[in-house]
């Protein structure tokens, strides 16, 4: 696998060129299809006293989706460590979850040899009750209560905000294991969605709106 080591702001010594050489070993282990890996140094010096810090950044590049891993920390070797850790980790999570989809696909599957519906918690309804729907012998809803009905359930909850980064989102979905997790973007303050696509692919959605519209151009 092709590295690519870029310094912005500081210089890149081969005592750090060694150490990444030996880290991204891991790497290699999990993405075995993996063509390049850019690693990018960024020195960041603040004003009013605070301590300057690394910023080391992973892209991963290969036949698949890109995969993208950053940590920053006051020591550049410290900040790579933290960086390929959690690049292992989504690596590794992907991994077992292709695993887990081929040995236990998601979805309804028809079994022909039963005629049952695997994978889904739907039950066919019986002989009588085709029967009485086909008779009108069910009960028939009154026009009057069809204007309270409603066929679709929806359930909401409420959370407090949490601002964080993309990657931060990312992690925090794989955790929880859902397909999509809602945040705060940290660099834009915008109430944004992380969502997961194909393979390793993930995607983002942002609101930028900063007020409501106007009652106006509700109306309208």
């Amino acid at each position: 696998m092709e590295t690519s080591i870029v310094g912005v702001g500081v210089g890149i010594t081969d005592r750090f060129r060694t150490v990444v050489e030996e880290k991204i070993a891991r790497v290699q282990q999990l993405a075995a299809k993996a063509q390049r890996l850019d690693v990018k140094v960024t020195h960041r010096a603040y004003r009013g006293g605070r301590v300057p810090d690394e910023t080391v950044e992973l892209t991963l590049v290969g036949k698949g989706p890109v995969v993208r891993a950053e940590a920053v920390d006051g020591d550049k070797f410290v900040a790579l460590d933290l960086a390929v850790d959690k690049m292992a980790e989504q690596l590794r999570r992907a991994k077992e979850k292709r695993v887990d989809g081929r040995q236990h696909p998601r979805g309804a599957r028809f079994e022909k040899g039963s005629g049952s519906l695997e994978g889904i918690d739907v039950q066919p309804a019986s002989a009588d009750v085709l029967q009485a729907v086909a008779t009108g012998a069910v009960p028939i809803q009154s026009s009057e209560e069809e204007e309270d009905y409603s066929p679709v359930v929806i359930r909401t909850k409420n959370f407090d905000p949490e601002w964080m980064t993309v990657e931060e989102a990312v992690d925090r979905m794989e955790l929880v294991g859902h397909d999509f997790f809602l945040f705060v973007d940290a660099r834009t303050d915008h109430p944004s969605v992380v969502y997961r696509r194909k393979g390793w692919d993930y995607g983002v959605i942002s609101l930028t709106t900063q007020a409501a519209p106007e009652e106006e151009s509700l109306a309208s």
